[in-house]
């Protein structure tokens, strides 16, 4: 069986998202978490060494990291089609917008955040990854142009909740827009609030 931890409104919601849009059996263990006001505690029955969400587990299996997790899922339940595949044309942008969202949009946004955003080097860095982030938004409904991925999942929930720190346009609020109206989106939602 397939096991998500969950700590509700967390990084780990987007994970319940993905899971509906696979479409396999899976199962929620819900956990405690340290919060980012620090309220809250990491909850013992939570298998992460570091007490955080998402994690998952598979064949006895600890997958943790959004990105990581994404990977693993789409290419172990490739039927969905929201992961290209080995040989498909798609699979290098696909892999940039996942490793993207890790190693360039999550610094750069907790920096702005968490008062580092004036260093002109995380400036630059917002500023190039924000631009990148619209011109792939406005050549196409989704990152990787008319279909939709798990990447769109990272980089969707990370615009819901950090719309403040995108910039003013509204191919922001379209892109939401569009992904909330997703069923899959609905059920994983609805499952983060029990």
């Amino acid at each position: 069986m397939l096991t998500l931890y969950h700590s509700t409104r967390s990084r780990s919601t987007r994970m319940l998202w993905l899971l509906e849009e696979l479409g396999e059996p899976y199962e929620v263990k819900y956990v405690t978490i340290r919060r980012g006001d620090g309220t809250g505690a990491p909850d013992p029955k939570n298998p992460h060494p570091e007490g955080k969400v998402p994690t998952i587990v598979h064949y006895g299996k600890l997958i943790m990291e959004s990105a990581a997790i994404c990977l693993y899922l789409t290419d172990t339940f490739p039927k969905a089609g929201i992961g290209p595949t080995l040989g498909d044309k798609s699979r290098a942008d696909y892999l940039f917008w996942l490793f993207n969202y890790t190693s360039d949009l999550e610094p750069v946004m907790m920096a702005r955040m968490t008062g580092g955003g004036d260093n002109p080097m995380m400036q630059r860095a917002y500023e190039q990854t924000t631009a990148r982030f619209t011109k792939a938004l406005k050549a196409g409904d989704y990152l990787l142009g008319p279909k939709f991925s798990a990447a769109d999942i990272l980089w969707g929930s990370a615009v819901q909740w950090m719309r403040a720190q995108f910039p003013e346009d509204k191919v922001y609020d379209r892109y939401v827009e569009r992904l909330a109206a997703r069923p899959a989106y609905k059920r994983g939602e609805a499952k983060d609030a029990e």
